[in-house]
């Protein structure tokens, strides 16, 4: 089975490295050879491509695969594409993220490629951007899933925005979890000297988030109901884990807020030491209007940290309310405020939705589990298509 793999960027992010712990588990079966394609990463949000440049016949870069959509370096891309795929004869190409997903699926059914498959991580269509963006994406996804094989999305919630949108049909949709390596979180730990080194006090009731300082994420919400968590807990401080060219903006706003004690940046971390972080937070918020089914939730709850997510996309199949966490309505700062308040007065709540939500991720979010349904997807597809041409 010749399996290749196409997405945009290989930034810090959590498609990325689903991607690339798919890839290199692919390497591993004996009937696979696996390739992965990406465009040039560039920008503040850091890059994993050396996780797979070291790789022997790994990892294809394409220059003109850039994420701004531009119409020509597109058609190259486009071309560039289609030439790679009638060289190299994949079974299968596996796309991710927008720009990759609708180029690569393009060139994939030009260069008549038997299979082709479709990871959905977030929607790249939405309320969330404006009435004409919306419009040429949604089109641009609808022609793209005509030459889908099926979809891969990573939240049940993906695949009902997917279809009212007209995008294929239920039975080209299979939910896989984007599963990671849970065991640096399930042994993560209250570590006194990490809490030392970001200046945070022992007895600190800290509040992380893990994303991009960017629009859409919500930091700008928990900056809105900041002075009155602080006045109502003191204690409460706040660890914001990644950067992006948002973060001086943060931080002024910190200090225009005079909370500039309370606002702790670690930057760009890399994943290996995201669970470290993890480790030294008592909740974890994610307020992101924009989300396939965000990472830093079964991650929190791996570590058994109790969790905070608005109601979109995917949040909901991991943040049960009131059972892992509670779920919030975009938007609803007063509940939001309710909540964060009282997880830092409840030592035994938050206990008791670590524990569950750590027992769930336990179950359904190990890496070895995605990849493993991933492979056997592989099979099931190149087979019935085996089967239709005879």
């Amino acid at each position: 089975m010749r399996v290749a793999h196409v997405i945009t960027r290989l930034i810090v992010g959590g498609a990325q490295e689903n991607t690339i712990a798919t890839v290199l588990a692919l390497r591993e079966a004996p009937d696979v050879t696996v390739e992965l394609v990406a465009g040039p990463t560039t920008g503040p949000e850091g890059s994993l491509a050396a996780q797979v440049a070291g790789v022997p016949g790994l990892l294809t870069m394409l220059p003109s695969l850039v994420r701004p959509v531009h119409p020509w370096h597109d058609l190259g891309a486009l071309a560039a594409l289609t030439r790679h795929f009638r060289d190299t004869r994949p079974d299968l190409v596996h796309t991710h993220s927008g720009k990759a997903g609708v180029l690569g699926r393009l060139a994939a059914r030009r260069a008549a490629v038997p299979v082709i498959v479709h990871s959905i991580h977030g929607p790249s269509f939405g309320p969330f951007q404006g009435m004409l963006a919306n419009g040429l994406f949604r089109s641009a996804e609808r022609l793209a899933g005509r030459a889908t094989t099926h979809f891969i999305s990573v939240a049940d919630a993906m695949t009902r925005q997917y279809l009212a949108a007209g995008i294929g049909q239920p039975e080209q949709y299979t939910r896989i979890f984007s599963g990671f390596d849970l065991r640096p979180f399930l042994a993560a730990t209250n570590d006194a000297a990490i809490r030392r080194q970001l200046g945070l006090d022992p007895d600190d009731f800290v509040v992380g988030m893990i994303a991009r300082l960017f629009k859409l994420k919500g930091h700008d919400d928990l900056f809105a109901i900041a002075p009155e968590l602080v006045r109502q807990c003191p204690r409460m401080k706040f660890l914001f884990v990644g950067d992006g060219i948002w973060r001086d903006r943060f931080q002024q706003l910190a200090r225009s807020l005079d909370l500039e004690r309370h606002f702790f940046f670690t930057g760009l971390v890399p994943p290996a030491d995201v669970p470290k972080y993890v480790g030294v937070m008592d909740a974890l918020v994610h307020l992101s209007r924009r989300e396939g089914l965000p990472r830093a939730l079964p991650q929190a709850l791996a570590a058994g940290r109790p969790v905070i997510a608005y109601d979109c996309d995917g949040a909901g199949e991991v943040c049960f309310d009131q059972k892992t966490g509670f779920l919030v309505a975009p938007g609803d700062l007063p509940t939001l405020r309710d909540r964060m308040l009282r997880l830092a007065s409840t030592a035994d709540l938050r206990q008791r939705l670590g524990e569950a939500g750590r027992a769930f991720v336990e179950q359904n979010f190990a890496v070895e589990k995605m990849t493993q349904e991933i492979y056997t997807l592989y099979q099931r597809l190149l087979a019935d298509q085996r089967n239709a041409t005879n």
